[in-house]
């Protein structure tokens, strides 16, 4: 093997690794591993007496948030903390009694309902129950 050869070579594997160092992750980024997520249906958002009229709390919900809210009239409510628009975190209002999502201005009711603003949907919405000194909130369905 002559020395311009040996060059050659080296300069084409050189070109060679550098192209797969640059497209790996690329390919990588767009063709993402997929994650297994545990799946919840029921969880301990609160215990009673945590929560005062017209307040509310956010909780994990699996990977996602969940608002639980106690209204003015002591009606335990829970949603998805995910605004329907681009999933911004709602927070509740305690003046206006409605949900707000900070983003765009996006409101919704207590039923999760959209009044006003961008959402295209309302709020995914949970059910209640109270388990002796706990409220629990699952999924419908």
């Amino acid at each position: 093997m002559n020395r311009r050869k040996f060059i050659d070579l080296f300069l084409g594997g050189s070109l060679i690794g550098t192209f797969i160092a640059f497209l790996y992750p690329t390919i990588s980024y767009l063709l993402p591993t997929k994650q297994i997520e545990v799946v919840i249906k029921k969880i301990t958002a609160a215990r009673l007496g945590e929560l005062a009229p017209n307040t509310s709390k956010i909780f994990k919900f699996g990977t996602s948030p969940g608002i639980l809210i106690n209204t003015s009239d002591g009606e335990l409510r829970a949603f998805s903390a995910i605004c329907t628009h681009l999933t911004c975190t709602v927070i509740y209002e305690e003046d206006t009694g409605t949900i707000l999502c900070p983003c765009h201005n996006g409101r919704f009711d207590l039923g999760g309902n959209v009044v006003s603003g961008p959402p295209p949907a309302p709020l995914e919405s949970y059910n209640v129950e109270i388990s002796g000194e706990d409220i629990v909130v699952s999924k419908k369905g």
